[in-house]
C-alpha cells in the first residue's frame, strides 16, 4: 500500500504563492508517476500537473502552465507543486495521486491507483 499525505494549503491573496507537498510512504513505485489534481465545488476533479519519478518530465494543464511548477525529490519519496500568480479560479481541493506505471497519460485520473485525502487551497480577489 501506498500512503500520500499532502500538506502546504491555506488561504493566499490573488497574486500570491503556495507550495503543496505531497508525502509518499509505504510501498512506493520507482517507474510510476505522480499527479496533482484538484476539485473546486460543484465542478468534477481536473487534472494540474504530473512528473514521472525516472527522468523527471512533466505535463501541465494550460490553466495553470506558467504559473505551477511540480517538481520530486526522490530521496525524500515527496513530490511539490509550487504555484505562483495565484487566482481566485485556483480556489479548490488539490490532490496527490500515485501511479504504479507510467501508462502514457499524466491527466487521466483512471490511470492514477492512490489518492491522498486532499488540502485546500483558497485564493481571495
Amino acid at each position: 500500500q501506498v500512503q500520500l499525505v499532502e500538506s502546504g494549503g491555506g488561504l493566499v491573496q490573488a497574486g500570491g504563492s503556495l507550495r503543496l507537498s505531497c508525502a509518499a510512504s509505504g510501498r512506493t513505485f520507482s517507474s510510476g508517476t505522480m499527479g496533482w489534481f484538484r476539485q473546486a465545488p460543484g465542478k468534477e476533479r481536473e487534472f494540474v500537473a504530473g512528473i514521472r519519478w525516472i527522468g523527471g518530465s512533466t505535463y501541465y494543464a494550460d490553466s495553470v502552465k506558467g504559473r505551477f511548477t511540480i517538481s520530486r525529490d526522490n530521496a525524500k519519496n515527496t513530490v511539490y507543486l509550487q504555484m505562483n500568480s495565484l487566482k481566485p479560479e485556483d480556489t479548490a481541493v488539490y490532490y496527490c495521486a500515485a501511479a504504479r506505471y507510467y501508462t502514457g497519460s499524466f491527466s487521466n485520473d483512471r490511470s492514477y491507483d492512490y489518492w491522498g485525502q486532499g488540502t485546500q487551497v483558497t485564493v481571495s480577489s
